[in-house]
């Protein structure tokens, strides 16, 4: 019996990508380079900061003009965060139907509490989550399942009564370590090289709302 859900936030709960393609290429712009098409933001949104700064400015962590971009891109991100951003389609009213049979939900993921917190203030989910575990409050982050415990423990849900959602490969692993069942949304941010079946998750969903039906609940 699935008795709480949890998912990851970027790609899964939340399309954000349309935050990133505005805010990125308003930094290439202001540095006078030509903007990178939205598919090639989107399918490098989930490898976080870092990946989306050498996308856009080359260089590797560590060095100077690499960091100074991707503080930069931070900053400008915090500014935008969820004011492009928007729901999947069909994924709220896929909450709205769970909440109303009473069925808790919440976030597990690798983004900063910061703009993690942003986001869900801006979308007007902070008082619908009723959990949301980020890197701030774990020692070691996703693929590690200690967020996937935490989030279960504040829920005083066990964790094989849980579902996991996400669109990444160490969202699944994650989810597998602290024996939940898992769900790889393949609408996700999916890139062109990944195998989602490799991913051994229980289920595999191409909807947004495909989900609720794993739990019992019918729409």
């Amino acid at each position: 019996m699935i008795k709480a859900v949890l998912f990851d936030l970027d790609g899964t709960l939340v399309d954000t990508a349309p935050d990133f393609v505005v805010v990125l290429n308003a930094q290439l712009q202001a540095h006078g380079k030509k903007p990178i098409a939205e598919q090639r933001i989107r399918d490098t949104v989930s490898n976080g900061a870092r990946a989306l700064t050498k996308l856009a400015f080359g260089g590797e962590p560590g060095q100077p003009h690499f960091e100074r971009m991707r503080q930069e891109l931070l900053d400008r991100y915090e500014n935008e965060v969820g004011k492009a951003a928007l729901f999947f389609e069909g994924m709220n009213a896929a909450l709205q139907v769970a909440e109303r049979h009473s069925l808790p939900w919440g976030i597990v993921t690798n983004k900063p509490r910061l703009y993690t917190d942003l986001l869900l203030n801006r979308m007007n989910l902070s008082e619908r989550c009723v959990v949301s575990v980020c890197p701030d409050e774990v020692s070691i982050s996703k693929p590690h399942p200690e967020g996937l415990f935490l989030a279960a423990n504040t829920l005083q849900c066990a964790p094989e009564h849980c579902l996991y959602v996400g669109d990444h490969e160490r969202d699944i692993e994650a989810g597998r370590a602290a024996g939940m069942r898992t769900v790889a949304a393949r609408y996700g941010y999916i890139g062109d090289k990944d195998s989602v079946s490799a991913w051994q998750a229980d289920h595999i969903i191409d909807h947004p709302a495909d989900w609720l039906p794993l739990t019992g609940i019918r729409p």
